[in-house]
């Protein structure tokens, strides 16, 4: 086997280019320091501070008030995304899932054939709803911007709820046999062959995954989700406009909306965004709930997720094996 502290090394390398953070230990300290109250706060009040500034601004010069709230959450919401490139080490963790994603767009195919045609269905009724016209083309830009934005922070936080049930499964029913067959052509290939021989600690003791590590699996799994969920929402709009420039004639207009205007409107383009909004909360529950939504958005990902918690088992197994005065893992203890 390769030299113990190479292995260590390389594995941590490994864990940092597929996005995985939190699990090299120096990495997680650092995490971990940098969301202690006496950190988080001043950084918060001035992120709220700064939003609510700008979000009244925003509100008094367009003469919108729904304009406060939107701003507000935006802005905190694009905070705390700084916050985390910056302190929380969230920058690799972004950059593999969003390369995971757009690096296997095709697959994005076989997921739209399921998942669009049933929701195109119900949303093309509604698009052709007098009611729903009447709604979203009365809503000013800033009450249809914190509508968005509502939709988005209820899909995120249905996503941090239920993906950590997603994850627990990860680290189940992991054995030996499992362990060297995700392990093969990473860094501890070698030593989980060697520890799972020899009659030293089992690492498939150390699957569990809890705390940092776990909410690093969790936030793959938000990014992953949230940009496939994006994709088919962009794909409603874009239908939306297409269909609604087509069918919506101005004899339809001057009675639903008595406006003449036809084709691609301002109304049109609220009624899409209004719905396309609606559609991608959908798709987030769906594809957490169903069980064919979800084999389709999650399978690949979380024979992904297997393997970091495969790899992850045998690098905590070879750090707690004792070494020898050279520097290589102490052999075992002869037995009685």
């Amino acid at each position: 086997m390769p030299d113990r502290d190479q292995t260590l090394h390389a594995t941590e390398t490994w864990f940092e280019q597929h996005g995985l953070t939190y699990f090299v230990p120096e990495m997680r300290g650092s995490v971990r320091d940098a969301l202690r109250v006496r950190r988080t706060l001043p950084v918060l009040l001035a992120v709220v501070l700064v939003s609510l500034g700008g979000g009244i601004a925003l509100a008094f010069v367009s003469d919108e008030v729904s304009a406060a709230p939107a701003t507000l959450l935006s802005l905190v919401g694009l905070g705390a995304l700084a916050y985390g490139l910056v302190r929380l080490h969230v920058g690799p963790i972004l950059r593999w899932a969003l390369g995971r994603t757009f690096g296997s767009l095709f697959r994005l195919l076989p997921m739209t054939t399921r998942a669009l045609p049933l929701l195109l269905l119900a949303i093309t009724f509604l698009f052709i709803n007098t009611e729903v016209w009447q709604v979203a083309s009365f809503l000013t830009v800033g009450q249809l911007w914190l509508v968005v934005v509502l939709f988005l922070f209820l899909g995120l936080a249905f996503l941090f709820v239920r993906l950590p049930e997603e994850v627990d499964k990860a680290d189940d029913d992991l054995d030996d046999a499992t362990l060297l067959e995700v392990c093969a052509g990473t860094p501890v290939e070698s030593a989980a062959h060697e520890l799972v021989d020899d009659d030293g600690p089992d690492p498939a003791s150390y699957a569990e995954v809890q705390g940092y590590e776990r909410w690093n699996l969790v936030l793959v799994l938000v990014v992953i989700q949230g940009v496939q969920v994006l994709l088919l929402t962009l794909s409603v709009f874009v239908f939306l406009l297409v269909f609604g420039s087509l069918i919506m004639s101005e004899g339809v207009m001057v009675s639903w909306l008595d406006t003449r205007e036809s084709g691609l409107t301002v109304d049109l383009a609220k009624v899409s965004a209004f719905l396309s909004a609606f559609s991608g909360l959908y798709l987030t529950v769906s594809t957490v709930t169903d069980e064919t939504y979800r084999e389709q958005f999650f399978g690949d990902v979380m024979d992904e997720l297997r393997r970091a918690v495969g790899v992850r088992a045998v690098y905590l197994a070879l750090r707690d094996r004792p070494v020898t005065g050279a520097g290589r893992p102490a052999p075992p203890a002869p037995a009685g």
